[in-house]
């Protein structure tokens, strides 16, 4: 994709990006790559109008825009003097946006990733919303998961929270795999410090974790349309595994799809998708909002 404009760009504009918004509207927007098809938005902005609110949330793709890393301070600093209520940030920019934030919840600092930033008297505070909004959907959809051993795929920002979720249910032990062995060791690490070094451990080998495995959570982009495939091998899987993902756009990822083929129980991403939205949406405006019709609606616009 052609990067449209600069970050200087993002600085000096206005409308719905900048000064020249409305006082009384809760500005939002969400900050990542490869975005631009996220329900996320609109998931908001309905909420906000059920709501009686005056609600904008935009979105701010990094392959647009030329954001990089070195980029999310400033970023922050426009954010924060232009009168937004706060952002979202996802993929790749869950953990490296943390020094550019005034504060963490505590939440947000047990697990090192940040997915909610709340903008308030002209400081920025990092909260995590992922993990509740991962372990909620999770144990509706299957109460009797995680008595057993649980393989991870992916160590980033969401894979914090999704770890963290799992242990907090009572997964015995947790088998994380991720292309970087280092951030694989440093989830393991602070999840150890947390719930137990004994419980968690760092794979080398996918098919030999899942050998006994009773099931396997996709904690990766791969999946998302500018991410497609699945990580894990279709020779791998089997009926007797479960299998969940946290991608929900497509709502049926190839991962899905192939563990359906293979008898598999499992759960895809929409409910995680609206259930760490309200978690925001209620840190953002203060107003508690009507997860069920949250949750409704992401099944309603990626079925």
């Amino acid at each position: 994709m052609t990067r449209t404009a600069t970050i200087a760009d993002i600085a000096t504009s206005t409308g719905p990006w900048g000064q020249g918004c409305r006082p009384d509207v809760h500005q939002l927007f969400l900050l990542g790559e490869g975005i631009g098809a996220s329900r996320t938005p609109a998931l908001h902005e309905q909420e906000g109008r059920e709501q009686g609110m005056w609600l904008s949330y935009r979105i701010l793709d990094s392959l647009d825009w030329g954001i990089t890393a070195d980029d999310l301070a400033a970023v922050v600093d426009w954010a924060r003097t232009s009168g937004f209520s706060g952002f979202n940030v996802t993929h790749p920019f869950k953990q490296s946006i943390i020094p550019c934030l005034d504060e963490l919840s505590a939440r947000a600092s047990a697990l090192g990733a940040v997915n909610t930033v709340v903008l308030r008297g002209g400081r920025a505070v990092g909260h995590n919303t992922d993990w509740c909004g991962y372990q909620k959907p999770f144990a509706d959809a299957l109460p009797d998961a995680c008595r057993g051993t649980v393989v991870q795929l992916g160590a980033g920002g969401a894979g914090a929270a999704v770890a963290y979720a799992l242990l907090d249910l009572g997964t015995p032990k947790l088998i994380v795999h991720d292309l970087h062995a280092a951030r694989a060791r440093d989830l393991a690490d602070r999840m150890g410090r947390l719930f137990g070094a004994a419980r968690i451990e760092v794979g080398t080998d996918l098919a030999d974790s899942l050998n006994g495995a009773e099931g396997v959570v996709n904690a990766t982009p791969m999946g998302m349309a500018h991410h497609p495939g699945s990580p894990v091998p279709p020779e791998l899987l089997r009926p007797d595994l479960w299998v969940s993902e946290i991608v929900y756009f497509p709502l049926h990822t190839e991962l899905l799809l192939l563990a359906r083929e293979t008898g598999c129980h499992t759960v895809d991403g929409a409910g995680m998708a609206a259930e760490q939205a309200a978690q925001a949406f209620e840190l953002f405006t203060g107003v508690t909002p009507d997860a069920a019709r949250m949750h409704a609606q992401v099944r309603a616009m990626v079925a």
